[in-house]
């Protein structure tokens, strides 16, 4: 079967993927302190839909947690084994599907679904409500997800820093971006980068009790060098404190990432 664009992307940068939350390590670490604050304890069971090379799979699973890891790219599945292996780590499953069909799976197999990842590239809103909807089925009652979202500004923030010369080149499809938050580049692929309100409307038009609003970056998004270098006592304390921001609906639209934290 040929493969689509999203998924010969992921393969072709699984390595990249696995360190891109060394290079973004706020984001991981308060995404971290939201699972462990809000999951039930271990070894309550997992799934990990879209999660890539398995960077939180294997932090949960480290953490005692039956974590079921499903992704569309056969490279970043390949090289979650290796780095599960190298972490002494063993995952309950790790399985190459799509975030749009989870029927392997019978209703109320789960006790907490992450989907964060598949959000960023589906284009169609009717395809965003099938990820939900699905993510929702194979959850137990009063079960969590976790849902993360790419909001409307990042890519306009990175530009800015980067090449803001191309935002002008390119108006006329940086000004339909920000109308629409779809982007058809190849850099990113089928890209969707949506506004808070959007995203809160969509998980709970869908069945989701709202508990927690996250943007992971805290104030942090963009501003990340000097923060990566800390090490112990001043690192833990800037996650507490990005933490704190992240809740803070006056950021959710400038971190760069959103995660909805809901309850079936």
């Amino acid at each position: 079967m040929k493969k689509n664009r999203v998924e010969n992307y992921y393969d072709l940068h699984a390595e990249q993927e696995w360190q891109r939350l060394d290079r973004h390590r706020t984001e991981f670490a308060v995404t971290m302190k939201a699972l462990e604050e809000f999951l039930p304890p271990a070894p309550h069971g997992i799934i990990d839909i879209g999660g890539g090379p398995g960077r939180y799979a294997i932090a949960l699973a480290a953490k005692g947690y039956r974590v079921t890891l499903l992704d569309l790219a056969e490279s970043n599945l390949h090289l979650a084994r290796q780095k599960a292996s190298e972490f002494g780590v063993r995952l309950e499953r790790i399985l190459q599907g799509n975030a749009l069909d989870l029927t392997l799976y019978p209703d109320h197999s789960f006790d907490a679904a992450l989907l964060m990842g598949p959000l960023y590239h589906l284009h169609q809103k009717s395809d965003r409500i099938i990820a939900v909807r699905e993510a929702r089925r194979v959850l137990k009652p009063g079960g969590l997800i976790f849902a993360t979202f790419i909001t409307r500004y990042a890519p306009f923030r990175d530009y800015a820093a980067s090449d803001p010369q191309a935002v002008f080149d390119e108006r006329e499809q940086w000004n339909q971006m920000l109308q629409d938050g779809l982007n058809f580049g190849e850099g990113f692929p089928d890209a969707n980068f949506s506004l808070p309100k959007d995203d809160i409307q969509l998980m709970e038009s869908e069945g989701f009790t709202t508990l927690q609003i996250l943007g992971v970056e805290g104030i942090a998004a963009g501003h990340e060098d000097k923060l990566n270098l800390l090490q112990g006592d001043a690192w833990e304390y800037w996650v507490d404190l990005n933490y704190t921001f992240a809740s803070d609906p006056a950021l959710h639209a400038a971190a760069d990432h959103l995660l909805y934290i809901g309850r079936k």
